[in-house]
């Protein structure tokens, strides 16, 4: 082992945790802010509703929105 790969290998460990903890911000951010939620709703209509034609994202999208601008007593703001 040479003395030019160990100053390397010593920040491997700390960059993979910082790596590692950025991802699991990125991914709660994701779910709170609803990053998955067409996704879900397409598997949902394929599996249960499968002759339901699928809105595009962006449909979905506008149609959460008015919903919510609809009704909204469903928000905490």
């Amino acid at each position: 082992m040479t003395s030019a790969g160990t100053p390397r290998a010593a920040h491997v460990g700390p960059l993979r945790a910082v790596v590692r903890g950025a991802r699991a911000v990125a991914g709660y951010m994701n779910a709170v802010l609803g990053g998955q939620d067409y996704a879900r709703y397409v598997e949902h209509l394929r599996r249960n509703h499968p002759d339901t034609p699928i809105p595009s994202e962006r449909e979905y999208w506008r149609e959460r929105h008015d919903a919510a601008a609809r009704n909204p007593a469903n928000r905490c703001c």
